[in-house]
């Protein structure tokens, strides 16, 4: 918490002119989705910096020009929170809300958050899939699921519990998108995957 607020007032130079959200940033998208959509947490500099997860950062770019290629979104981009940008059959959340330190969030972290997508996919009364962008994402729909044992993650790995269908799927990070292990193809068939077990 501290540290998202911190990064909020110690802007990246690029970013001097902007006022930081610098708070929890809640998920958002389609109030009848029947996709939910689970990251690992917003960037210090996206989602923490424009109060909307995977806006503004390259993750995002990577998800949103899926999820517009795939007809989920009706743009291909996200650089601020009032860009026009509107889901379809989709939502979009983070297991933790607040920026962590080096991306890399503590599991206290994770189950303190973890109410607030429980919320979310309560008032998604018509869900059949989340898609788990990376295998924390993936443990902490587990956990919200209530699934024992917890199956294992993987890219396409799928898992079905109470009428809802887990798909793992790499996290878009620069890491996994420099190097390759994550192509647009290779996002592109989750979510027409996700399309596919929704219809």
């Amino acid at each position: 918490m501290e540290w998202r607020e911190q990064v909020a007032l110690q802007k990246r130079a690029a970013f001097r002119d902007w006022d930081y959200w610098g708070r929890p940033v809640p998920g958002f998208g389609d109030p009848s989705a029947r996709v939910y959509v689970l990251g690992l947490a917003p960037a210090a500099h996206g989602g923490n910096r424009t109060g909307r997860v995977f806006t503004g950062d390259r993750s995002g770019d990577w998800l949103f020009g899926s999820l517009y290629r795939t007809g989920f979104a009706n743009q291909p981009t996200s650089v601020e929170s009032d860009d026009g940008l509107e889901l379809t059959g989709a939502f979009v959340a983070a297991a933790v809300r607040c920026a962590p330190p080096a991306n890399k969030p503590l599991p206290s972290e994770r189950d303190n958050c973890l109410p607030y997508a429980a919320a979310e996919i309560g008032f998604l009364t018509d869900l059949k899939v989340i898609v788990c962008l990376g295998s924390f994402a993936w443990d902490a729909a587990a956990r919200l699921l209530q699934i024992r044992p917890k199956p294992k993650f993987g890219h396409e790995a799928e898992h079905l519990a109470d009428g809802v269908t887990l798909i793992g799927c790499y996290h878009p990070s620069q890491q996994n998108t420099f190097t390759g292990k994550l192509t647009e193809e290779m996002l592109d068939a989750v979510f027409q995957r996700a399309r596919e077990l929704t219809e």
